[in-house]
């Protein structure tokens, strides 16, 4: 199973009961009518709401349309995507977690970034209080050069090389040092799969924090390493 997520960071004064508070019993609805003539309302709401500790959970669950095409006409399909997100506390800093396993091609991709932008507006009635994070290409870099035997593949973009947008080493060239090196001499590492040993999964990350599992492993196994490991390398 492919479980993928993405990290943000909310910038603003964040009290974990103040956000429970506003974020419990949120539901919007939007009237959508088909081509058919039919109105219904598209909803997004929070479910499942939790406080933790040091986090709160919950889901966000979204309405959309999607359409098929059926014997060469567009046929409009309801449908209902679920996100589960989590925010944490950190070092004195508060992430926004946010994995959306479910979202179907064409459905909306950028499901993520929708939740981020709408918990935002909700909490501090702005978009711009919860931002994207990154993770340096120097703490990629020393990620696989502390254990070059457990990288899977490497991505470098912001490639000098004219007509070269993206460079990338796999199978035996990822032990090859000479290789490795000369690519970075020529980009920065924008993507790294690797297995976390110690947990017995692998991982893929990207420098803004999008973050992949790709081996077996629970939600909570998945958020244990973003919480545990990664956080601690956004700069």
């Amino acid at each position: 199973m492919v479980l993928p997520a993405k990290v943000f960071e909310i910038k603003e004064e964040s009290d974990l009961g103040v956000i429970v508070g506003k974020l419990k019993g949120f539901r919007e609805e939007e009237p959508y009518q088909t081509e058919k003539g039919d109105a219904i309302n598209l909803v997004a709401e929070i479910l499942d709401l939790k406080l933790n500790e040091d986090s709160v959970v919950g889901v966000f669950s979204k309405d959309f349309i999607h359409i098929r095409f059926y014997k060469r006409k567009p046929v409009e399909t309801p449908v209902t995507e679920e996100a589960l997100f989590w925010i944490k506390r950190f070092n004195e800093r508060v992430f926004l977690i946010v994995s959306a396993p479910s979202v179907a091609r064409g459905v909306k991709k950028l499901l993520t970034n929708y939740v981020a932008n709408k918990l935002s507006k909700v909490l501090f009635i702005t978009s711009h209080a919860i931002v994207e994070t990154r993770i340096p290409n120097t703490s990629l870099k020393e990620l696989h050069e502390a254990n070059p035997e457990a990288t899977k593949l490497i991505w470098f973009n912001e490639v000098d090389i004219p007509g070269v947008e993206k460079l990338c080493l796999a199978g035996s060239d990822l032990a090859d040092t000479t290789v490795y090196h000369n690519y970075l001499e020529h980009g920065m590492i924008w993507y790294v799969v690797f297995e976390v040993q110690k947990r017995g999964i692998v991982v893929g990350i990207t420098r803004n924090c999008v973050v992949t599992l790709f081996s077996k492993g629970t939600p909570q196994d998945f958020i244990n390493y973003i919480s545990e490991d990664l956080l601690k390398l956004i700069e």
